[in-house]
């Protein structure tokens, strides 16, 4: 299809915005641009989901591929939107299928390698994705934090190739599991300040910030 649609979030102030990613895929010279006010980081997705897509050995479609984050006045920043951008080039190129993912909310900054890296102001997505009835997609690094929201189904992954099985179906992720209580896990509100990425500022020493997972992928070929 020339058509792809799967939802993300933003970040302003203490809210989440919903923000719908449509990835289009025209006949013309081939190019990717980003529309709908994006700050530089979300301009740059274009070049982290790139060298994504061809180290997991995808192919970079042929001809004028747009991403649209709509709405349209909602200002974009961050690493975020990498993710949900390059799954919307696959999808928009016919190398993945969209179906399904009307069900799911993507978060993720792209690594070249294809590595997941963690992103901030998570736990609100997670409590607007709650709220939404959907699913979280999300880098591991992040998931203690989206946990802390009760009722919420949450799916992290180390690299890009593992999100792209879970969509096609072919390699489900497991849902995040308690590392104490050794099932699903069931957080609480009452953590909402003390969430480890949930403080708005500069990073620390030993913030997870920046850091992206390099656990080796299982059962993931990469041939495409």
């Amino acid at each position: 299809m020339s058509l792809c649609i799967l939802n993300s979030r933003a970040r302003e102030g203490i809210r989440a915005p919903a923000v719908t990613v449509e990835g289009h895929l025209a006949d013309d010279l081939t190019a990717l641009s980003i529309v709908g006010l994006p700050e530089p980081a979300v301009r740059e997705s274009k070049d982290r989901g790139r060298g994504a897509l061809l180290n997991s050995h995808f192919r970079f479609p042929t001809g004028r591929v747009t991403i649209n984050l709509a709405p349209a006045d909602l200002p974009k920043e961050g690493g975020r939107f990498d993710l949900p951008i390059a799954v919307g080039v696959l999808g928009a190129s016919g190398q993945l299928k969209c179906d399904l993912l009307d069900r799911l909310e993507v978060h993720g900054e792209l690594a070249f390698s294809g590595s997941l890296c963690p992103v901030t102001g998570i736990l609100l997505a997670a409590l607007a994705a709650r709220d939404a009835g959907r699913a979280l997609i999300l880098p591991r690094e992040n998931a203690d934090e989206a946990a802390f929201v009760k009722g919420l189904t949450i799916y992290p992954a180390d690299h890009f190739l593992q999100v792209c099985e879970h969509i096609k179906g072919t390699a489900l992720l497991p849902p995040f599991e308690h590392p104490k209580s050794g099932g699903p896990i069931r957080g609480h509100l009452s953590g909402l300040g003390r969430g480890p990425r949930s403080g708005v500022g500069k990073a620390h020493p030993g913030d997870r910030r920046g850091r992206c997972s390099q656990s080796p992928v299982a059962g993931t070929s990469g041939d495409r």
